[in-house]
């Protein structure tokens, strides 16, 4: 099983990093290790003094797929759900300055939690979905899959040019603006269509 995640798919997430605006989907991938068990803390990591949440709408792969056309794509997957791609934005911007990979910024231990996950089909009839992020029973993320550069159909067809997805694969579609560093204590909840599917408490 793989996280493939994909970077700078909300606009306005771009403009509040100073991003550059990309003319494709930007992936990258995190290791399964880098997945939160269910009811366990997340330890903000001693190599970093930032980490930021960006909760995301999640889908998970049902069956193998190479080349898949977009509008193949939905027959893909039939689970979605929100989740938080956690990134050490110091070590990142580090990373970014050299050229370097992400991965260290982005793959560490506990920097991925997934949320419970619910049947597509609950969702009939809505093009699109929303989703947000609380922070000690305050709403910092806002996500409307409309304002997604690329839709989840065409991200699937564009990873599977580049990789593979078997089944139990899990995409990350991006996160929208307002990202924000997490402290010792904070509770974080996300919620899809005002239904909470994780929490987590930061220590």
């Amino acid at each position: 099983m793989k996280l493939i995640c994909v970077g700078r798919n909300y606009a306005a997430h771009i403009e509040e990093l100073k991003n550059q605006r990309p003319d494709s989907p930007v992936l990258f991938i995190k290791p399964d290790s880098a997945i939160l068990p269910r009811e366990q803390d997340f330890y903000i990591p001693e190599f970093t003094r930032e980490v930021h949440y960006e909760v995301e709408l999640l889908v998970r792969i049902d069956k193998v797929g190479k080349h898949i056309a977009p509008e193949f794509a939905p027959g893909y997957y039939s689970q979605v759900s929100v989740g938080l791609d956690l990134t050490a934005r110091d070590v990142q911007q580090s990373l970014k300055e050299k050229g370097l990979p992400w991965e260290k910024a982005k793959g560490f231990d506990g920097s991925a939690v997934i949320g419970e996950w619910v049947p597509k089909s609950r969702f009939t009839g809505k093009e699109y979905l929303e989703f947000t992020l609380e922070c000690n029973g305050r709403v910092v993320q806002r996500g409307d899959t409309r304002h997604m550069l690329w839709q989840t159909d065409e991200l699937i067809a564009y990873i599977s040019t580049f990789f593979t997805l078997k089944k139990g694969d899990i995409i990350f579609t991006g996160t929208p603006a307002g990202v924000g560093q997490v402290q010792p204590n904070d509770y974080l909840a996300g919620k899809l269509e005002g239904k909470e599917l994780f929490s987590v408490n930061v220590k």
